[in-house]
């Protein structure tokens, strides 16, 4: 048979029949506990959502349809009835014994798939988290002479259906019964039971008890009027506390009717990290769908906790997180205006509220001004700031200087606060998060201010300089400290300023400190990189020390004539002025702090032996 006759038969064979997956139910199971659910405790909410889902079908074909979730612990185990849609023996062999299969996809529901909790079919597959067998007995209310069916299931995979007399459940609806596996018995007993559903369905619509104790408590605590704003702020308070635990600075609403929103933010009574993931309480139709939802808000609103109720958001499939789509994102822009028009009615009306506020969160309000103009210039009276005048908006400080200098970092502020504060230069200290970024936008809503970065040129300019012929009596002592400080990188000058007791002065800035380091490198590489990285030598400025020519240490010092002794009273004033500066000494620093002290006192030993 040639090539083309044995195509022609292969193509002809009729093709082997599809196989089906088989499912492991125990290894579903064990997925399922320890994967995609956080904890066991989410049966109590599948089995709740399932009820109210049952209810929700109903009442669509029947509005005065009963709308009861009863809930009774017992013995190890759990019934739960709902006075919901119900099931046929079709239904249940369709739906409660196909994995994946939602029961809102079930005929005549699909056009109110909207207004269900459940999206994903897992259902009743939760249960075996915590119980060995799941025993259902519904009726259905759709097809009214459909007679009870019962459905068994066990962990193993097995299930039985049986048709029951109509005494067994007369009335449309429900009943869920859990025999709770080995070890799990805890998570099915009476007081478990009523905290876990009153956690998550507090805000649901419908009448749900656990025995005769009341699950829901409607109207939501964002929602109930009160007498006055006082006693809602004091209510809210209260709410804040069981929740979260803290008694919040203030409450902001939260409606976003296009998105279906309404719930509270909390404002937090004291600071933490932006870093910090802010986690809140979400709520979907009523039913508590996460504590831990992070992504709610724009990460600049981190000093908030929210609690909110909402039918737009859509659940992952384990439903204890938020999908990451458009409605989350607009809902995210949406809630973040929220609290931004808040922080705008307090600076327009409430500024003792506002000023508390900011002691505690100024960060949070400073990296949102960053990328909001309208918020720099609403905050720009209240935003505190750090300069040489002391904490001060920068409007204020504005006001005062005809140029707002500043400092990229914290340590060359300190280097540079006192002579400047004394020398009348205003800086402001932009070290610290998001403040150098403020006060470079600044002439962005303030027209005609002028920002500058302040450097070791602009102090020493501002720094008196010395009669010429004083300076030329000191030549000698000068050309030997500054031949004592060339080989780390650093020149001498002197100036006269204020206050007098500081002899000497530091300056530096982000260009000497790279050559500084550009050369320390080159110091201790092989020649190849010694010469890549001398290629790279440029003409940046280098550190200097400032001597102060007013103050009486210096003056004494200027009249040494011993090189040596000059030179160890160089080391020593280079190596106060760094301590002062708060900056992190290098090795050579290090080493020549040491060789000034042992100097000092060797001369001082010297001295006091030579006077006997």
């Amino acid at each position: 048979m040639d090539s083309q006759t044995s195509q022609s038969s292969q193509a002809s064979r009729p093709p082997h029949p599809p196989h089906m997956f088989q499912v492991d139910l125990r290894g579903l199971v064990d997925l399922l506990s320890h994967h995609l659910y956080s904890s066991p405790k989410v049966y109590l909410r599948e089995l709740l959502q399932n009820a109210v889902d049952a209810v929700t079908a109903r009442r669509a074909a029947e509005p005065g349809a009963p709308a009861l979730v009863r809930l009774h612990p017992a013995d190890g185990g759990l019934r739960v009835e709902d006075s919901g849609i119900g099931l046929t023996e079709a239904d249940v062999h369709d739906l409660l014994a196909t994995i994946g299969r939602s029961s809102k996809r079930a005929e005549g529901l699909q056009e109110a798939r909207s207004d269900f909790l459940g999206q994903f079919g897992i259902g009743l597959l939760a249960c075996f988290v915590v119980a060995e067998r799941i025993r259902v007995v519904s009726r259905s209310a759709r097809t009214p002479g459909a007679p009870p069916v019962e459905w068994t299931a066990r962990d193993d995979g097995s299930y039985t259906v049986r048709t029951l007399p109509d005494s067994a459940r007369p009335e449309p609806g429900t009943t869920v019964h859990l025999t709770a596996r080995p070890g799990a018995a805890e998570w099915l007993a009476p007081e478990r039971v009523l905290a876990l559903a009153r956690d998550f369905g507090a805000l649901l619509p419908y009448d749900v008890r656990v025995g005769e104790e009341p699950v829901t408590d409607l109207p939501a605590p964002w929602d109930r009027p009160y007498p006055s704003p006082s006693s809602r702020r004091v209510a809210l308070a209260r709410h804040c506390h069981e929740l979260f635990g803290f008694a919040p600075l203030d409450s902001i609403e939260l409606n976003v009717p296009l998105a279906g929103i309404r719930g509270v933010a909390y404002v937090l009574p004291s600071a933490v990290s932006p870093a910090q993931r802010a986690t809140h309480r979400v709520h979907l139709k009523g039913m508590l769908l996460t504590e831990r939802a992070e992504q709610l808000l724009p990460d600049w609103a981190f000093f908030v906790r929210c609690v909110l109720d909402t039918d737009s958001l859509r659940p992952t499939a384990s439903r204890e997180s938020l999908y990451e789509d458009e409605t989350l994102a607009a809902v995210r822009e949406a809630l973040g205006e929220r609290i931004r028009s808040w922080l705008t009615g307090l600076a327009a009306g409430d500024p003792e509220r506002l000023t508390a506020f900011l002691a505690v969160h100024h960060l949070g309000v400073k990296s949102l001004a960053r990328h909001d103009r309208d918020m720099l210039r609403t905050m720009l009276p209240w935003l505190p700031f750090e300069t040489t005048d002391g904490q001060l908006s920068l409007e204020e400080f504005a006001q005062r200087h005809p140029v707002v200098h500043f400092t990229r970092t914290v340590e060359e502020y300190r280097q540079v606060a006192p002579i400047a504060s004394a020398q009348g230069v205003g800086v402001v200290n932009g070290g610290y998060t998001y403040d150098s970024d403020l006060v470079e936008a600044l002439p962005s809503v303030r027209p005609g201010t002028v920002v500058a970065e302040l450097d070791a040129d602009t102090v020493t300019a501002h720094l008196d300089a010395v009669d010429p012929g004083e300076e030329l009596g000191l030549s000698g002592f000068l050309a030997a400290a500054r031949a004592k400080l060339d080989p780390l990188g650093c020149d001498v000058v002197l100036r006269a300023f204020h206050p007098l007791s500081v002899p000497a002065l530091h300056l530096d800035d982000r260009a000497a400190r790279h050559e500084q380091a550009r050369a320390a490198a080159e110091e201790q590489s092989d020649d190849l990189w010694a010469g890549i990285l001398g290629s790279l030598r440029g003409s940046a400025p280098r550190a200097r020390l400032v001597l102060n020519h007013l103050n009486p240490l210096v003056r004494r010092i200027g009249s040494l004539r011993d090189p040596e002794l000059i030179g160890t009273a160089t080391e020593s004033l280079y190596g106060q002025a760094l301590l002062m500066a708060q900056r992190p000494l290098r090795p050579a620093d290090s080493a020549l702090l040491n060789r000034a002290f042992i100097g000092l006192l060797e001369w001082a030993t010297h001295g006091e032996r030579d006077g006997r």
